[in-house]
């Protein structure tokens, strides 16, 4: 197996996760916090897809598809590159509307096949460029970046399965 071999199932790993923590799941269930100062579900895959759309679009050099394919629209967001959920307030993740499981889902696979398609395009000597994302100081290498949204959806995923868990209990994951 190649490295990216092993990256794209990694990436891979997230959405299958994703896709039975949401499994079932109602609008109540996606905004529902289990603290005030908590993010909720939706608000939870939103942000993870976010951060893997803007920071591998940035490594593509590519818009990202929050933009192109009008994800914002389906969102009720603006249309801003930037919109996502990087140092939200608690009052701003409270008032965030999920669109629902189905929406949140067809935006994740889509960053993530546009994701898979683009890692076997990567040399090693890609891996060691520095990434083109201003908002970085000093910017990482394009392979820190894949590492740095890797353990953010990694550790984003394990929250939405916990809070769905606290939300129903520990009978909802299929055995």
């Amino acid at each position: 197996m190649d490295w990216q071999e092993l990256i794209s199932g990694a990436y891979g790993s997230i959405g299958r996760n994703l896709e039975r923590a949401l499994e079932g799941l109602k609008k109540e269930d996606l905004g529902w916090q289990p603290h005030p100062e908590s993010n909720s579900i939706g608000w939870l895959v939103w942000h993870l897809t976010r951060v893997q759309d803007a920071l591998i679009s940035g490594v593509m050099g590519q818009e990202q598809l929050w933009l192109k394919d009008g994800w914002h629209k389906k969102f009720g967001r603006p249309a801003q590159a930037g919109d996502a959920g990087v140092g939200h307030k608690p009052e701003e993740v409270a008032a965030f509307k999920s669109p629902g499981a189905a929406t949140l889902l067809g935006y994740n696979r889509a960053v993530l096949e546009r994701s898979q398609r683009f890692f076997p395009t990567l040399s090693s000597k890609d891996l060691d460029r520095t990434a083109n994302l201003p908002m970085f100081d000093p910017p990482p290498t394009n392979g820190r970046v894949l590492l740095m949204v890797l353990d953010d959806n990694i550790q984003h995923v394990g929250q939405v399965a916990y809070i769905r868990g606290q939300r129903q209990g520990r009978g909802w994951m299929p055995h």
